[in-house]
């Protein structure tokens, strides 16, 4: 190895180790589950050290990154989808008993949140990406729109059809 591939890996490793985090947290709140997250992330630094030649301006690397992380995410959605994923639900006790926790605006608010996170499941990788990058870590619009590599408008509106559409799931989900 020569002394600048030395040097080139080092710097890309001080970069993944200051990002590493938030690409795991975006990945976990797009896909929802900590080994796809984890995959996703692997994923993400692995072809962003494949294709770092394909980085023009050092400036646009979050929104570089930010889309390599989205594509990851997209295509362990697609693995998700070939290997099928089945949610088991428990039966309720027979003899009526309350749950071990009798706490009921506990029990409420994990239903709500149950409810919520089926909700989500079910809008699409893009929807998903979009509101966790604005809601969940409140990135402006325009960083989104980089990111994306899409107008600032088309990120709005997508931001308006992806609140659409949960609303739309959550009604589904408490019917």
């Amino acid at each position: 190895m020569s002394a600048a591939d030395a040097r080139d890996r080092a710097a890309f490793d001080a970069l993944v180790r200051s990002r590493i985090d938030a690409v795991y947290r975006t990945s976990l709140a797009i896909l929802g589950d900590q080994a796809d997250a984890a995959d996703a992330t692997q994923e993400t630094f692995v072809s962003a050290w494949c294709h770092r030649d394909a980085l023009r301006d050092p400036d646009l690397f979050d929104a570089w990154l930010g889309r390599i992380n989205l594509n990851a995410c997209r295509q362990q959605l697609r693995r998700r989808g070939r290997t099928g994923v089945r949610e088991l639900r428990l039966p309720e006790p027979e003899d009526g008993r309350e749950p071990a926790s009798t706490d009921r605006a506990l029990a409420d608010r994990t239903a709500d949140a149950d409810a919520f996170d089926r909700a989500f499941a079910r809008l699409s990788a893009d929807d998903r990406a979009v509101l966790v990058l604005h809601h969940l870590q409140e990135r402006p619009v325009a960083q989104i729109a980089a990111a994306f590599g899409s107008p600032e408008g088309t990120i709005k509106s997508r931001l308006h059809r992806a609140r659409a559409a949960l609303e739309s799931a959550l009604a589904k989900e408490s019917r």
